[in-house]
């Protein structure tokens, strides 16, 4: 079995998310009063930061003063934990067409797609930027009611979306996905197999198979549908290794190993441009073919690091 060696990114949260003091309204107002609070800003999904032109990324919190300099008790907002003994609120900006020149005296800020950076980032940094971003992401989705169509309010601190119409909760989303390395010792040599999908913005990038879980499906069930959906595979003992966090847009990766016996691939040409079975010495010289393996910050590097430093 092969374990995790290192957490994956956007898992090392140092927020405590005070779930039960979200309805405290008079907690709520008092730490939006504090001047010790924070608030960390989205604009249209990106992150603020700062040093990303210089290969040194750094996050930008806000402080109450600029929060409310900007108008924070009229724009979207909502508790996402304390950070020792600091509140952490998610402010979004997306409303703004332009939200930098408020932000003039923060230096040279941008506002950047924290996949852009999650890999020079401080691990507890990326945790609370992603967190952010998929709440602030959910809340400008959800501001009408699914059921009856009326406005929703927020509610809990902002982590709630009430219908003012027919009273339906709606809480934050986050869709299941399983992510798989395969791999098969058929012919002798352990590999494992790697796909390049249309969704790939580097020609040359092979990666994990992937999915999202359906109803009424099993997470090991969801493995091999996936598997045999995309490359005509039939696996076995489908293994669990980690999760991960995935706010783009709101997701949660499971990550599993599985084997096959029978190598024989059957691409879908909807669903990839193309699929290979790799030994370990050819992915850990990828380059060399002309390849590249995913970003750092997914977990599907990480599944595939760990099954490389597993074998010979």
């Amino acid at each position: 079995m092969i374990l995790p060696r290192a957490p994956n990114a956007y898992t090392r949260s140092p927020l405590d998310r005070v779930s039960s003091k979200r309805d405290d309204a008079a907690f709520v107002a008092a730490r939006l009063a504090d001047p010790t609070s924070l608030f960390v800003p989205v604009w249209q999904a990106k992150s603020l930061l700062r040093g990303v032109a210089a290969g040194a990324p750094e996050a930008v919190l806000l402080t109450l003063e600029a929060a409310v300099a900007l108008g924070v008790e009229t724009l979207p907002h909502a508790l996402l934990g304390l950070w020792g003994d600091r509140a952490v609120f998610a402010l979004d900006l997306s409303t703004e067409t332009d939200p930098l020149p408020a932000l003039a005296g923060f230096g040279d800020v941008s506002f950047t797609d924290l996949r852009q950076v999650a890999g020079l980032l401080p691990p507890a940094e990326a945790s609370v930027l992603a967190h952010a971003r998929g709440l602030m992401h959910w809340r400008t989705r959800h501001r009408f009611c699914g059921a009856c169509g009326a406005v929703c309010e927020p509610r809990s601190a902002g982590n709630v979306m009430v219908c003012i119409g027919c009273g339906a909760q709606h809480f934050p989303r986050t869709d299941p996905a399983v992510i798989m390395l395969v791999t098969c010792r058929a012919g002798g040599e352990e590999r494992g197999l790697l796909a390049h999908s249309h969704r790939f913005p580097l020609v040359k990038m092979y990666s994990t198979l992937a999915g999202f879980v359906e109803p009424g499906e099993s997470l090991e069930e969801a493995v091999a549908r996936e598997v045999y959906e995309e490359v005509g595979v039939r696996v076995r003992d489908v293994r669990y290794h980690s999760s991960q966090p995935w706010p783009f847009p709101s997701s949660i990766m499971l990550g599993f190993y599985a084997e096959a016996d029978d190598p024989t691939l059957t691409v879908d040409p909807e669903e990839l441009k193309d699929a290979q079975w790799f030994t370990r010495a050819q992915m850990r010289d990828f380059e060399s073919l002309g390849l590249r393996l995913p970003r750092v910050d997914s977990i599907a590097r990480r599944l595939i690091e760990d099954w490389l430093e597993a074998g010979p």
